[in-house]
């Protein structure tokens, strides 16, 4: 990120009223940073749907493949044990297992998914805009490109500030 301008909407509402603003002007919104979910800002920013839910079922059936499978190799071929008469490939033993294994990858999984996807972890550079984003402002960030003028930049400041925004600073 090289310069963007940053704008502060103080309701919800608002937010979305000046996101469909600024995508009528043809203004490149980079983000929109909110200290709790807001219905419609994901349709408003034509944000496709997380694959995070692939990734949580291929984990666990990674899970349940392992644990059902370790099992029945131990049962029936490693170290077969004759208990009470049960029969060596007993499914519903192998069942509470592969449901931990199940849950276990799943969740490990998703979160080094969620860290690879976000560009978290160590050595990962943090930009804050606002210090106050997580308590009580709607924040939008806004591209700019390096092959525009300054007249062309406080035309984008008068674009958001038609839209609603306060707050509204250029930042390199």
């Amino acid at each position: 990120m090289s310069r963007y301008i940053t704008a502060y909407y103080l309701d919800e509402e608002d937010l979305l009223k000046g996101i469909g603003q600024m995508k009528a002007k043809g203004l490149e919104i980079m983000d929109v940073l909110t200290p709790f979910p807001v219905h419609g800002v994901d349709k408003a920013l034509n944000i496709r749907r997380s694959r995070l839910t692939r990734v949580a079922f291929i984990g666990g059936a990674v899970g349940a493949i392992i644990g059902f499978g370790f099992q029945a190799w131990v049962f029936t071929v490693d170290y077969p044990l004759n208990i009470g008469g049960k029969p060596f490939f007993a499914v519903p033993s192998f069942m509470p297992v592969a449901f931990e294994l199940t849950v276990l990858f799943s969740a490990f999984a998703m979160v080094i998914a969620f860290f690879v996807s976000n560009k978290l972890g160590p050595g990962a550079k943090t930009i804050i805009h606002d210090e106050r984003i997580t308590d009580d402002r709607f924040l939008v960030v806004v591209k700019v490109d390096d092959s525009r003028s300054e007249e062309n930049i406080k035309e984008i400041e008068l674009a958001l500030a038609e839209a609603g925004a306060e707050g509204i600073t250029l930042k390199a």
